[in-house]
């Protein structure tokens, strides 16, 4: 049912949403809230350049498409950060 970079996405999203969702429970500002949500975007825009610029081919691909499952963790991170 998952494989590839969907399931490689779903272990660092697990974590990002747990620790959201943790400094939400503790009452933390927004910006430390979002902060897990950033770095997401951030490894996701590396990833997307290594897997552009160095690797090519299909596996290249895995990491553009791996990019972009994070890319939606993140905005799911940021949503439940904004969330009160």
């Amino acid at each position: 049912m998952f494989s590839g970079p969907l399931l490689m996405s779903l272990i660092p999203a697990i974590v990002i949403l747990l620790v959201t969702w943790w400094f939400r429970r503790m009452n933390f500002p927004l910006f430390a809230r979002i902060i897990p949500g950033i770095i997401t975007v951030i490894a996701a825009i590396f990833l997307f350049y290594i897997g552009f610029v160095n690797i090519r081919g299909f596996e290249g691909a895995a990491y553009g498409i791996l990019a972009f499952f994070l890319v939606i963790f993140a905005v799911i991170s940021f949503i439940m950060a904004k969330k009160q």
